[in-house]
């Protein structure tokens, strides 16, 4: 197994580009680097620059994850760059993608269902309370997309893996990876959004596990602030995510995953909106159908426990953690310690890091 960290937060990652990206992480002392989408490595997927990108990871002994972007119908017109790399023709640009990265040994491919809208309150940010479109719909024409994608998939030995994004529920995910079929799906399992689903990470982790291919090992709270119970992401090891017992339920499915870091946001100034959980609203909680109340009240426990370590001076509140400072020098900080923290994890747990070779997709399947 072995450890690495997100392209799209590194800092400074646009301005460095994909080979300064990889030298940075490797510096930090990544073992990989996960970009969020193929465009991410070269916008026209130029087989050169792919070529010289995946040259430079093997040159630093580095695994080397991308993506394809949202597979909802619903959602892909707020990225006109999924049409434009098919010449209008979207299928088409997915295939470009998906056979650009098996050219370049990339075979697990990172996806997701909608974007998270910071700007509105509550449950209006997440598209799954959407009033145009039903979020059952949604799920429909995603399942019927990626049955499109599935041929190529299969042909390409490729998965496109669905992250546990802000607006889904691990449930749900589960159905539309056995409806589409393991073979050419699976999950990205994000740590630390799963809470505004109100679901319990460690739970949300055994419900998944069978399904996981790629990570993002986010830490965050759910915690109460001026505007309620909001969800931030909180530095490696400081926030209600219990790593120690999730890394082992992944491993024990998956002993070739890699783990890969998913870190705060670098920014001059401090942290803004947090995403609001309407935790106290009706429309909102039936919005969970199959949330069970056990698993509801495990999740409030993390909640009060966490507000208590708040309220004993243990850990900063929402706005004291809000204030920062999130600069280059602490993100790379930040980045370091999660890194130790899941090594030490994987030791503890017996699970020592291997390197797995390019063409261990074939072996599993």
């Amino acid at each position: 197994m072995r450890v690495g960290t997100d392209g799209l937060k590194l800092p400074e990652a646009a301005k460095r580009g994909p080979i300064g990206a990889l030298k940075l992480a490797h510096d930090l002392g990544a073992d990989g680097l996960f970009f969020r989408s193929m465009l991410d490595l070269s916008p026209s997927l130029d087989r050169g620059a792919l070529r010289a990108v995946r040259e430079r990871a093997d040159e630093l002994d580095m695994y080397l994850e991308a993506g394809v972007g949202k597979t909802n119908p619903f959602a892909m017109p707020e990225a006109p760059e999924l049409r434009a790399i098919g010449d209008g023709d979207v299928l088409l640009g997915f295939r470009r993608m998906m056979e650009a990265a098996a050219e370049i040994g990339v075979f697990e491919l990172w996806s997701a269902t909608a974007n998270l809208k910071p700007h509105f309150f509550g449950r209006m940010a997440y598209d799954r309370f959407r009033t145009d479109v039903d979020w059952a719909d949604q799920l429909a024409a995603t399942e019927k997309f990626l049955k499109k994608l599935a041929p190529i998939a299969r042909d390409l030995g490729i998965h496109i893996n669905l992250e546990t994004h802000e607006e889904i529920t691990s449930f749900e995910l589960v159905r539309l990876v056995e409806a589409v079929g393991p073979d050419v799906t699976g999950v990205v399992f994000d740590t630390h959004n799963v809470l505004q689903r109100i679901e319990h990470p460690v739970w949300a982790a055994r419900r998944l596990a069978p399904y996981v291919r790629q990570t993002h090992l986010k830490d965050g709270v759910a915690a109460y602030g001026p505007d309620g119970l909001v969800s931030q992401v909180r530095d490696f090891g400081t926030g209600m995510i219990d790593f120690a017992e999730i890394i082992p339920i992944l491993a024990s499915e998956n002993p070739v995953l890699n783990f890969s870091l998913e870190n705060q946001d670098m920014r001059d100034g401090p942290l803004i909106v947090h995403p609001v959980i309407e935790i106290d609203n009706a429309h909102f909680l039936a919005g969970h159908p199959d949330l069970s109340a056990e698993e509801h009240e495990a999740f409030m426990d993390l909640v009060r426990s966490f507000d208590g370590m708040i309220a004993r001076g243990q850990r900063p509140g929402i706005e004291g953690f809000a204030k920062g400072p999130f600069n280059f020098e602490n993100v790379c900080a930040n980045i370091r310690s999660g890194l130790s923290l899941v090594r030490d994890i994987l030791v503890d747990a017996g699970l020592s890091p291997v390197i797995t070779p390019l063409d261990e997709h074939v072996a599993r399947g």
